[in-house]
């Protein structure tokens, strides 16, 4: 993730940024001699020498900040780096962080990163893309124009529906669905519809739709999650809204509207039409890499835009998630989890 926010900046897809500093402490420790490390070398001294641009092993051997300069910190590391990540960034002269969701391993961390952004005078700016997207804006578009109409997200993915492809899965994201892949729709939740741990009313699980798995991962380890998961919830300044998500749905992604009596009114998925003939472009232009960044790369585009904007005019960056978000969305994620679990799991015992 961190090298395709690379390429777009240097490629000058945000025109508000410039990438002038690397951090990649593997690659240029430990991991030079493993897989990747040719690629990344290549990477590095193409980009040195077209760019200018600057690799580091750490933040501390990132030059001061000049004069008159404004310095954006983008982190996109290890989930549970990013605690650290965020206070070194801070050190290093950084006014605005762009911090990839969902964030930090906990709340708790989350809480605490903000308090010393908060103590710096450093915003916090998260990257939740979904909240640009535009299958998102149409549909809530569309919601509001029409009066007693119900939006539902649905979130897909492409792993296989075997142990093997879903026990990788379960652990490589041990955090768990709600905190990983469908963290995303609970941040739209928090952003648009008001969700919070404190403002829940209640939560109507599909369990028809739901699945939840005990698979061993490639180290032998057993792991328990969700392979999909579908939820209705409701709030106490009464909004309602729908999260569908499937580990093995595919490659598209959508927002329904619906009528009072679930009758589909409005499907807008992602990628689109238009989207897919981008994709084709990317699939050529950056073959290998992860089919997720070329259907979402607008959006990406657009998050950056903002966040570097607002780091250089201090103008506000609209429909971007803060941190506040996140810890709604997080907290959320760690409140739906056992509950699901114990509904899924009565729903087992009682076949």
């Amino acid at each position: 993730m961190g090298w395709y926010h690379a390429v777009q900046m240097l490629g000058n897809e945000c025109p508000s940024a410039k990438l002038c500093h690397i951090v990649e402490p593997w690659f240029l420790g430990p991991g030079s001699s493993g897989p990747g490390g040719a690629e990344f070398a290549e990477f590095k001294n193409k980009t040195e020498e077209d760019h200018q641009v600057g690799f580091y092993k750490s933040l501390a051997d990132v030059p001061p900040v000049a004069d008159g300069v404004k310095r954006l910190a983008l982190i996109s590391g290890r989930t549970m780096d990013n605690p650290r990540l965020l206070g070194e960034s801070i050190a290093a002269g950084c006014t605005v962080i762009y911090l990839e969701k969902p964030g930090a391993p906990s709340v708790k961390d989350l809480e605490v990163m903000k308090k010393e952004a908060a103590d710096a005078n450093v915003s916090i700016c998260m990257g939740y893309n979904k909240n640009v997207c535009k299958y998102v804006r149409k549909a809530r578009e569309f919601a509001a124009a029409n009066e007693g109409s119900h939006v539902t997200f649905v979130s897909n993915n492409t792993y296989e529906n075997t142990a093997s492809s879903l026990g990788e899965c379960f652990e490589r994201n041990a955090e768990g669905m709600l905190k990983n892949m469908a963290i995303h729709e609970l941040a739209l939740l928090a952003s648009f519809y008001d969700v919070t741990v404190d403002n829940i009313e209640s939560v109507i699980v599909d369990k028809d739709f739901s699945s939840m798995q005990t698979l061993p991962g490639p180290s032998g380890k057993e792991f328990t999650d969700f392979d999909k998961v579908k939820f209705t919830i409701k709030t106490k300044t009464d909004k309602e809204v729908s999260v569908q998500a499937d580990r093995c749905g595919g490659d598209t992604s959508y927002a329904m509207v619906s009528d009072a009596a679930g009758n589909e009114l409005f499907r807008h998925c992602m990628p689109d039409e238009d989207d897919k003939a981008n994709v084709s472009v990317l699939e050529a232009k950056y073959p290998g890499a992860m089919p997720y960044f070329f259907s979402q790369d607008p959006d990406y585009i657009t998050v950056k835009e903002r966040v570097a904007k607002m780091c250089v005019t201090g103008e506000e960056a609209t429909d971007i998630a803060t941190i506040d978000i996140a810890i709604a969305a997080l907290s959320v994620g760690e409140y739906l989890t056992p509950l699901m679990q114990k509904e899924l799991s009565n729903t087992v015992a009682s076949q």
